[in-house]
């Protein structure tokens, strides 16, 4: 199968919300930047009585388009993919001026100190990003770890129901441990979050990250047969199971290069990228780094690649195969 074919969302202005679908407005947030294209798309679900998903890092200028959409209605729930810091933040003020109740997986987990990678400066990172094109902003996935959910749900588990909306939880690992993409019956769609992406492939870094988690989910979620995606960033994808089947062959290929490599004699993370990578801008070799780590690692645990001299399968250890 063919590489997945990305889209562009160009069409939009920062603090007004869209209607999308009959059931569905948007607001994006002004946060671009590597990791987010435009910035995150919090989700408005019904009228009257509304669901919010992902409700956004904590930037005045979200948080004021958020209340202007949002005027006159009531928010009976807020929804959270995972608890990176461009998607939960907001939802403590949300939770307090609405006083809505917060469903997601769980919090965040606290990671091994022993697997935390050490900081990295790259020279092609000078700590900024224009993202798709607008003003510098600060490098950022940073994780939440101040968001506990209300109510933790596991997946298959029904939400909201009622007042023309029903929606449910479909626990998909990889991106993070916890993330979680979310139904809409009514619309056959699935808010996908972070795990997929309209217009990139998503970053599956250790430690909590877990490519062999995110795979499964990938599959997981082709099988469902969801007429529409829409991810947290990114354009909607109305061709979820080839588009979604397309990103499986295309991380299982990236594996089988990254194997290749090793059995090449490359033994970093940062050498595979710079073999591997070479059609990719200079600055985002450090997140490909880390989805090379995530491909390592599910390599050691599938018995085909070891790290050399033993120890943890840390992002800057030397690897061999087996």
């Amino acid at each position: 199968m063919a590489a997945p074919e990305f889209r562009s969302l160009d069409e939009f202005e920062y603090g007004t919300v869209d209607q999308v679908t009959p059931l569905v407005r948007r607001v994006i947030a002004n946060n671009p930047s590597k990791f987010t294209y435009h910035g995150t798309g919090t989700y408005l679900v019904g009228h009257g009585d509304v669901v919010v998903i992902d409700p956004g890092p904590s930037i005045d200028s979200h948080r004021d388009a958020l209340a202007a959409a949002l005027e006159g209605e009531r928010v009976r729930a807020i929804l959270v993919t995972h608890c990176h810091a461009d998607h939960s933040p907001l939802a403590a003020w949300m939770r307090d001026e609405y006083d809505a109740p917060t469903f997601a997986f769980g919090p965040h987990p606290e990671p091994d100190p022993a697997m935390v990678p050490p900081p990295e400066r790259d020279e092609h990172d000078d700590g900024t990003d224009d993202g798709a094109g607008g003003e510098p902003v600060a490098i950022e996935e940073s994780t939440d770890f101040d968001f506990t959910p209300d109510h933790a749900v596991v997946d298959g588990d029904l939400v909201v129901s009622g007042g023309g909306v029903t929606m449910r939880a479909v626990h998909t690992p990889g991106h993070t441990s916890n993330h979680t993409c979310w139904t809409l019956d009514e619309e056959s769609t699935l808010f996908s979050g972070d795990h997929v992406m309209g217009w990139s492939t998503t970053v599956v870094s250790p430690p909590d990250g877990d490519m062999t988690a995110y795979i499964d989910s990938l599959r997981k979620v082709a099988g469902r047969g969801d007429a529409v995606l829409w991810p947290t960033h990114g354009p909607q994808r109305a061709d979820a199971r080839t588009y979604v089947s397309a990103l499986v062959d295309h991380r299982l290929a990236r594996e089988a290069a990254v194997l290749a490599q090793i059995r090449a004699g490359k033994t970093t993370a940062r050498e595979i990228v710079e073999v591997l990578y070479t059609d990719v801008r200079p600055e985002l070799h450090k997140p490909a780094r880390h989805s090379v780590w995530g491909h390592l690692t599910k390599l050691v645990d599938d018995g085909l690649v070891a790290v050399d001299g033993g120890g943890l399968a840390v992002i800057d250890a030397h690897y061999r195969a087996v």
